[in-house]
């Protein structure tokens, strides 16, 4: 019996040393799970890369990731200056018209038109007035003709029933016109005579002023026949205006 119990005593020793064997080997595997902790450490430099990229987190951006947050922006700037150069308008856009570039109008007058004189059949003792702009730039008509026959010492007045609503404004090459009453039909005129020239007078801007020479439109060879009903209309931007009148 007694041999038995030491048994069982040398046993129970020869056990525990063997646990106390084992305890040192859980260590070493605790020391070996430490590894992953390390390893995880490492793995938060993705979210932070990331950031970076973003732009979100400017010290991150510096540290980390500086060069390519600054590829990122260095890559934006020079297509945003692009943009910039390219919304502004060209030099073409701001440049001006012809006609800003033939000057303003002028008044027409014998200097810068041809002036033509040419008796109507109908209406009856009527004579037309042409004034065709042969200048460089758009020259302006207002009111209307001072016309004077021979060495006559009245000027005829205007027909306020005529005047139009602008200043005839003449582009060049382009014609007004006016109308001339040389006589009353009936008669009924006095002082009446025969003229074999013609002297056309232009106006200002204001009434009566002067808008510069005159013009001297040649009469057919056998003159016209004026009296004391004789009036004119007001310069006209159509024919059709007075064609009736």
């Amino acid at each position: 019996m007694r041999q038995l119990r030491l048994l069982a005593v040398t046993g129970t020793a020869a056990a525990a040393l063997a646990l106390t064997a084992c305890g040192g080997g859980t260590g070493t595997k605790d020391e070996g799970a430490s590894g992953p902790t390390v390893a995880q450490t490492g793995t938060p430099k993705t979210p932070r890369d990331a950031t970076t990229t973003d732009g979100t987190d400017g010290t991150d951006g510096t540290s980390g990731g500086g060069e390519s947050s600054g590829s990122g922006t260095a890559g934006d700037a020079p297509g945003a200056r692009t943009d910039a150069t390219d919304a502004r308008p060209s030099a073409s856009a701001g440049h001006g018209g012809r006609g800003s570039a033939g000057g303003p109008p002028v008044l027409c007058n014998g200097a810068n038109t041809t002036v033509t004189a040419q008796p109507l059949r109908r209406p009856l003792n009527h004579l037309l007035l042409t004034v065709r702009n042969t200048g460089g730039r758009t020259c302006e008509l207002p009111y209307y003709p001072v016309v004077r026959f021979g060495e006559m010492q009245w000027v005829p007045q205007a027909d306020r029933d005529t005047q139009p609503q602008a200043v005839v404004s003449l582009e060049p090459g382009a014609s007004a016109y006016a109308g001339v009453l040389l006589s009353a039909p009936d008669g009924s005129g006095a002082g009446g005579m025969t003229s074999h020239s013609l002297t056309v007078a232009f106006q200002g801007m204001t009434p009566n002023s002067s808008g510069g020479p005159s013009a001297t439109p040649p009469l057919p060879a056998k003159g016209v026949y004026y009296d004391s009903s004789l009036k004119v209309t007001y310069w006209q931007q159509e024919l059709d205006a007075i064609s009736s009148w």
